[in-house]
């Protein structure tokens, strides 16, 4: 009877041993759950943003100039085109060619 009684208490530990296992696998499965849940929230936002875009492209002429504007470069007859660099991205080269435009269009000094 003795005996009975140590193997049923050893398979009680060995399967409280595996309720536990298991409990821990599945907070990590929600864990991961979760990740998956908040990146496909992301993904979800990206396709409506890409969803609209594609519906205002088909719609109306307005967002393909737009895009024309900032992707080509399109500029329309009668406009000026403006160019803004910064100075910390021209090469040694680029600078001394600024320098040189900037003292061709200066205007004379009244020294003398």
């Amino acid at each position: 009877m003795r005996i009975i009684i140590i193997i049923l208490g050893v398979l009680l530990v060995l399967l409280q041993l595996e309720v536990w296992h298991q409990h821990g696998r599945v907070g990590e499965l929600q864990q991961r759950v979760d990740e998956q849940r908040q990146n496909n929230q992301q993904l979800a936002a990206r396709n409506s943003a890409l969803e609209a875009e594609v519906v205002d492209l088909r719609s109306g002429l307005d967002a393909v100039e737009e895009r024309a504007r900032t992707e080509l470069g399109l500029i329309r007859g009668g406009e000026e085109f403006f160019l803004v660099v910064d100075p910390g991205d021209l090469s040694a080269e680029d600078l001394e060619v600024l320098e040189r435009l900037r003292a061709a269009s200066a205007p004379p000094s009244d020294d003398g």
